[in-house]
């Protein structure tokens, strides 16, 4: 029983384009949304070889990759691995990919404007959000400074 699988130079999963020759632990940490940490537990749960190359992966074997992200309960993964923990509609935590995490980020965002808690009144005002300082950073179109005269 040996087949010869020619290698695939691209390879579409999940919605993105990938560089098949590339290991595959490798390869799926360019899926936004998806970390080394993260591409080893899907693999290891659907018991694929990391050091594999992406472009040797059978159609089943992409199913199987689909399936654990899909269905990350399913197969035991930890919450803290997760990228959307404690999702304030449903309380669950989820493996959310690509356009998905943007998605759910802008819809984060304008509900915080909408309840107007004090992150939304920021992220309104165009103003830093996360306590950095703003003295002195983020002074787009005025000029600071101090200018002798002549």
């Amino acid at each position: 029983m040996s087949e010869t699988t020619e290698l695939r130079r691209i390879v579409r999963l999940l919605n993105t384009t990938l560089d098949g020759t590339k290991q595959v632990i490798v390869s799926l940490t360019n899926v936004k949304g998806i970390n080394f940490v993260l591409a080893k537990i899907i693999l290891n749960k659907a018991g694929i070889n990391p050091n594999k190359l992406l472009g040797e992966l059978s159609d089943e074997e992409f199913a199987k990759i689909e399936d654990v992200i899909n269905n990350s309960d399913k197969y035991g993964i930890p919450w803290w691995t997760m990228n959307r923990q404690k999702d304030p509609k449903t309380n669950d935590s989820k493996i959310l990919i690509g356009d998905d995490i943007s998605w759910a980020m802008t819809q984060d965002i304008n509900l915080m404007k909408k309840i107007k808690n004090w992150k939304g009144i920021r992220h309104d005002l165009g103003l830093k959000v996360r306590g950095q300082r703003t003295k002195t950073t983020s002074r787009v179109g005025r000029i600071a400074g101090y200018q002798r005269k002549k």
